[in-house]
């Protein structure tokens, strides 16, 4: 009896390593990208024909970063995930020295230094570290085990080495993305590190003290935001939309926002059809039909109920990787899980807030359906380690 339940035990366990990544996520992953390829083509048509003659242009783009991405993606759903963790940290150092040499030798554009361009391709390395930090912050974290203290004294010495220590890496590239300049980038790998760092200890010494340092960055985040003109400008438009319902200076400083709420308006909730918008021919600044603004047209061609299917398409994302992070027993796969889940959720809710006039408008990409090869790449890097971690075998 003993010998067959042994060998029943065998047989499950080999079963559970060829266990397959998780199927909801993967149609959700396959379902956005597709559809964002469309979007693309749609809201970029003007501006390739106006400029390359070529109606394809921008979505020929898109669809060769989605396959230069599965390359790594197979790998890293395949592959260990501690394994390629492993690389995390020399990773970080490589991406930290690209940060500060894309303020140096960087291309400018619209004020910021952000890019490399090698060759026609532009490479953005604030968009790089967020999978790279992420994995690094969940190994290093989950190495870093409080030792037993029966004092309150010696939990919070504890807490207080382990605190600086995060700081200290978490300030550099903060600082390094805040200077391209790039509040948005930066206020959302802050906020993912310091997510990750809460869900690291159990403790209430821990979890309080992260919260009262957290206030204490939104602050400096709050004073950052004033440092420059341009930000104080789109705070004002935005209060002012609060307050009076109206954009200020629409032919001016508050253009993007008032030709933008244009669009969803006149969408309304079931939109003027797809292909029929007027936005994307030139009326919104530079490129960001397809890019910053996709969504305010997917708003005016396809309604208000296509952004609540949106919404809840990144809630059954949210969703599932809450079920992964729950169901993980190794910390540094569960610190993992909750990072991508941070990271990527806020960036689409801060895409969609911006468009919608809940927040100022901040330039950030919404994943998997905004144009651009850096930000399409990292997000399929995360959410195939996501996958990887969903496997049965790391569980």
């Amino acid at each position: 009896m003993v010998k067959k339940r042994t060998a029943k035990s065998r047989t499950r366990s080999k079963s559970t390593k060829t266990g397959k990544p998780d199927k909801i996520l993967i149609y959700f992953t396959i379902g956005m990208a597709l559809f964002g390829l469309l979007m693309i083509f749609d809201a970029s048509v003007y501006q390739a024909n106006t400029v390359f003659h070529n109606q394809f242009h921008f979505v020929l783009l898109q669809s060769i970063w989605l396959i230069i991405g599965l390359i790594p993606a197979i790998a890293i759903i395949l592959w260990d995930y501690k394994k390629f963790c492993k690389l995390a940290f020399p990773a970080l150092i490589v991406n930290i020295i690209l940060l500060i040499a894309v303020l140096l030798i960087g291309i400018k554009l619209g004020g910021s230094k952000r890019w490399f361009l090698i060759g026609p391709i532009p490479i953005q390395p604030a968009e790089l570290i967020k999978p790279i930090f992420i994995m690094y912050l969940a190994t290093w974290l989950s190495k870093t085990e409080p030792k037993r203290s029966n004092s309150s004294e010696g939990l919070k010495k504890q807490f207080q080495q382990k605190l600086t220590q995060f700081l200290v890496i978490l300030s550099v590239i903060l600082l390094l993305v805040l200077f391209e300049p790039d509040l948005g980038t930066t206020m959302i790998l802050g906020a993912t590190a310091f997510g990750m760092f809460f869900l690291s200890g159990t403790n209430k010494i821990h979890r309080r003290g992260t919260i009262q340092v957290l206030i204490i960055f939104v602050i400096i985040a709050g004073v950052a935001a004033l440092l420059k003109s341009y930000r104080i400008v789109r705070i004002k438009t935005f209060f002012q939309l609060l307050t009076t319902g109206e954009v200020a200076d629409p032919w001016g400083e508050g253009y993007q926002m008032n030709q933008v709420l244009i669009g969803i308006g006149s969408g309304g909730f079931w939109g003027k059809g797809f292909g029929q918008s007027r936005q994307k021919f030139g009326y919104l600044v530079e490129n960001t039909a397809f890019t910053d603004s996709i969504f305010a047209i997917i708003l005016e061609e396809l309604g208000m109920i296509s952004g609540i299917l949106i919404l809840a398409a990144w809630g059954v994302f949210l969703w599932r990787t809450y079920v992964i992070y729950q169901n993980t027993n190794d910390k540094q796969g569960k610190l993992l899980a909750g990072g991508i889940g941070i990271w990527l959720t806020l960036q689409a809710l801060m895409n969609i807030g911006a468009n919608v006039g809940l927040i100022p408008l901040t330039g950030i990409p919404l994943p998997l359906l905004t144009y651009g090869g850096s930000g399409t790449l990292v997000a399929i890097i995360g959410i195939a380690t996501l996958l990887n971690i969903s496997k049965p075998a790391n569980l």
